[in-house]
């Protein structure tokens, strides 16, 4: 196994006779003791703790805890940094499953201080101070335990980060993976998460249509695999998850998820005495695709909530955050439903360049795509301007993928496109010649500089309430997002529907958004 490494002290846990004293000892690989604690086991679980002292990376050492006349000895163990894997079931999808599976099968012999270890799918309706069941006790790396079936263990979005932070530290690696393909972020959440965003917190109706049960009733996975785990102390976070959530409370997730992340921290934290950071760095994948050409726009809505409607990570309601986009890795041709795409290799990469710049403090590491600043419109041409962060990479010239809702102001109001409760947008019109008031209307690129996109407007050129960029379920083709950087990362998808109205001024500036640089940590 991996026990976190300083300057934290990894957090030792196990069960006693009530009062007994338990005594630990750590010990090298000749034998030699490095350090002995003791612990007093206490009711009413009848378990012992203790903080070890901060250790520096390495090993092999061995860890015996004895009491009385009885002893358990654990062997091999690392110190390193531990990092929890949890999600549906594109993190539970295994190395078997992506592309170029067997090469990456065949490479997994050659990182035994990576150490992997997987939680067998366990619910439970409270919370829970062990385990169910494990489906792989801590493992040195093998083609089997790698690819033990599909949607098993081990899960290769976890394992491929775990290798890739080995290789660029080269300290030990921890992999913790707590997966349930189907789940909604609701199950993962505790009662303090529901309450907070005002969701049921029992297994009932959460809808007049809906009716929760099984892996994806409320707290149900929060109370049997994450609440076990709290003494751990870890370095990091990787999240994968949503897809289920773009069919339950898809405009609630700008709630639940930045909830559920505060709360998960201060849970660790907790838990672990607090040798796990209060600010545990948690990475995520935004989510990717599921069916060309659909006008079903909840994947792009929940896609926006993952960032908390702000558009990049870290941000004011998510600090210590990274993101990996991955709207451009589409896989219409996946054996295992074009819902499950088989590029797991990009999306671990850019999770390690937001794990580096983020949990690992490389500030001058570009570890996301380049996001819109400003937008400066010309009433007199019909053109929006809109500048970028980043120097620009254009990739897909003939992409549609920003759109405008343009047109003068009106006494009347209509139905925000998208809205699931009927809420109304500010008083607006499109022109005439529009269809619907509420229309949004592709906006050609007919300019590309380094920084600078420039767009041809729409119908109206004296007004422009809304802009948005790849707001649909699948909007790219396989690594062919329109906009990159030129490190080769896209530029995430934003949405800008409350745009000031009024004021038709040439040159106007209309926008002014969340820099995309390392605002929070």
């Amino acid at each position: 196994m991996v026990l976190q490494q300083k300057p934290s002290g990894a957090v030792v846990w196990g069960h006693g006779e009530l009062g007994a004293v338990v005594t630990l000892t750590l010990s090298g690989a000749s034998g030699l003791v490095i350090m002995e604690k003791t612990a007093q086991v206490k009711g009413p679980s009848g378990t012992w703790t203790t903080v070890l002292e901060p250790m520096d990376r390495g090993g092999p050492y061995a860890l015996t805890a004895e009491q009385g006349l009885e002893n358990v000895t654990l062997r091999d163990i690392y110190f390193g940094d531990v990092w929890l894997c949890s999600g549906q079931s594109n993190m539970a999808m295994t190395v078997l499953q992506v592309a170029n599976a067997s090469q990456e099968l065949a490479a997994a012999a050659r990182y035994p201080h990576v150490r992997v270890f997987a939680a067998a799918p366990a619910r439970s309706s409270v919370e829970l101070e062990d385990l169910e069941q494990i489906d792989l006790p801590w493992s040195i790396p093998t083609a089997e335990n790698l690819g033990h079936g599909n949607f098993t263990y081990f899960s290769a979005v976890c394992w491929l980060l775990g290798r890739s932070l080995y290789e660029a530290l080269g300290t030990p690696i921890g992999l913790v993976e707590v997966a349930w393909g189907g789940t909604p972020i609701e199950a993962w959440s505790s009662h303090r998460v529901l309450k907070a965003c005002g969701l049921p917190e029992d297994t009932g109706s959460t809808s007049p249509h809906q009716h929760l049960s099984g892996p994806q009733a409320p707290s149900v996975l929060w109370n049997a695999m994450i609440h076990p785990l709290l003494n751990m102390t870890l370095r990091g976070v990787a999240w994968y998850q949503g897809e289920a959530n773009t069919l339950l409370n898809t405009d609630q997730y700008n709630c639940t998820f930045p909830a559920l992340i505060a709360d998960w921290r201060w849970a660790f934290h907790t838990g672990s005495a607090g040798q796990t950071e209060p600010h545990l760095p948690f990475g995520f994948v935004q989510l990717s695709t599921y069916r060309h050409e659909s006008a079903d726009d909840s994947f792009a809505r929940l896609r926006w909530h993952q960032t908390a409607d702000l558009g990049v990570v870290p941000n004011a309601r998510m600090p210590s955050t990274f993101m990996a986009v991955a709207m451009d890795l589409g896989d219409e041709h996946s054996p295992y439903g074009s819902i499950h795409p088989r590029d797991k290799q990009n999306v671990a990469h850019r999770l390690l360049l937001g794990a580096m710049a983020v949990a690992y403090g490389d500030k001058d590491l570009v570890f996301q795509g380049p996001f819109p600043t400003r937008a400066v419109l010309e009433v007199t041409r019909g053109l929006l301007n809109v500048t970028y962060s980043q120097e620009l990479m254009w990739r897909q010239r003939d992409a549609q993928a920003f759109e405008v809702r343009s047109g003068v102001s009106s006494p009347k109001s209509c139905r925000r496109e998208g809205s699931t409760d009927g809420s109304f947008s500010p008083p607006q019109v499109c022109c005439s010649s529009q269809t619907s008031p509420c229309q949004w209307l592709v906006a050609p690129v007919v300019a590309v500089g380094s920084h600078t996109v420039t767009l041809a407007l729409s119908g109206c050129r004296t007004l422009v309430l809304g802009l948005r960029y790849a707001w649909a379920e699948w909007p790219c083709e396989y690594l062919a997002c329109p906009l990159y950087n030129s490190q080769g990362l896209p530029a995430p998808p934003f949405l800008l529907d409350t745009l000031p109205a009024g004021n038709t001024a040439e040159g106007r500036e209309l926008l002014l958004l969340p820099s995309s640089g390392l605002p929070l940590n």
